[in-house]
Order: C-alpha cells, then structure tokens, then sequence
C-alpha cells in the first residue's frame, strides 16, 4: 500500500516514469539496473552541469559528497520527501528478489564511482549491495565518500548476522527521524 500511494504521487506531481533504472556495480562488478521511485525530473543533466557552473559551493559539495545536501533544484516536490525519508529506495525490494541486492550491505556504487573506489573496490565488490547499510545509518548526507568506503570495507570484514539485525534496526529509526 505505501509503495502505491508514493508512486500515485511520483505520478501526479510530475510527468515521466514513476519507477526508474539506474546502473549501479553490484557483487563482483557486474552492473544491475537498480530502481527507484522517480525524485527529480526529467532530462536533468544539464540542469545539474549549469547549476555547478553556476554555484561553486554547490560544485564543491557534489565533489566532496558526491551528491547534493543542502539544496539540489533536479528534486521535484514529492522527491524532496521521498528522499528525505527514504521511500524512493522502496523499489529495491525488486532487486532483491532478482538477486541482485540485499536488505543490507554496502552502498550500490554508480560505474562513474568505481575509479575513486581505488583499493576498497577489491573488498566492496565482493558483497551484493544493501538497500541499507552501516553509512545509511551513520551519517547519511553528512559522510563523504571515502568515509562511505570506509564504512563498508568495515562493515564486509565484520559481517554478522547481528550486525545486520542492529542495521536494520537503525535504519527504522533513522528513517523515523527524518520525517
């Protein structure tokens, strides 16, 4: 019922695809297309180029976090909420009964990202990513990227089934808090 009332809204407040594909790495680096719900619009590259161009905080911050945090003018009115709450992952489910994802893991890295992976890739890659994760819950936006690879090069050497019982955990009260 959630994933219907959020892709009824995806729907309504934009035009486009309500679910949508993108390629992420997964376990050994074979690429998956990995779904979402739909937060930004569409054709959004150049908006995101132009907006860089324009706004070296905002340039140095997709540098450093690879992502946006403090504003990202591609987010439409019900992606500024889905994401903040985490709803747009809920398609994932799909991959995970693909086989492609699990519940928990390290981050789905995007190709682009595999080259800034340097040696952490030989550990990351071994695992299927996770819809949540030891970053997901310790940092979200505020963790820069090597410190997500650090993270999940932990969390991979550290592999227990109850440390992916606390993650899941967390990530309900993470995902509480954001509302």
């Amino acid at each position: 019922p959630i994933m219907a009332v959020v892709a009824i809204a995806v729907k309504l407040d934009s035009p486009g695809p309500v679910i949508y594909g993108h390629k992420r790495i997964g376990r050994e680096g074979k690429e998956f297309e990995c779904y979402k719900f739909r937060s930004m619009i569409m054709d959004n590259d150049q908006m995101l180029s132009e907006y860089l161009q324009q706004n070296h905080s905002a340039k140095e911050e997709w540098e450093k976090f690879a992502k946006l945090k403090t504003y990202d003018p591609r987010l439409t009115r019900v992606g500024r909420f889905i994401r903040r709450s985490s709803l747009d992952e809920l398609p994932q489910i799909l991959n995970i009964l693909k086989g492609e994802m699990s519940l928990v893991g390290p981050r789905p890295y995007l190709p682009r990202e595999q080259c800034k992976m340097k040696g952490y890739s030989n550990i990351i890659l071994v695992a299927k990513p996770g819809v949540t994760g030891l970053w997901q819950v310790n940092g979200r936006n505020e963790t820069d990227f090597e410190a997500r690879m650090q993270m999940d090069t932990w969390y991979i050497l550290n592999w227990s089934v109850w440390l992916d019982m606390l993650l899941l955990l967390k990530t309900v009260s993470v995902v509480a808090v954001s509302y």
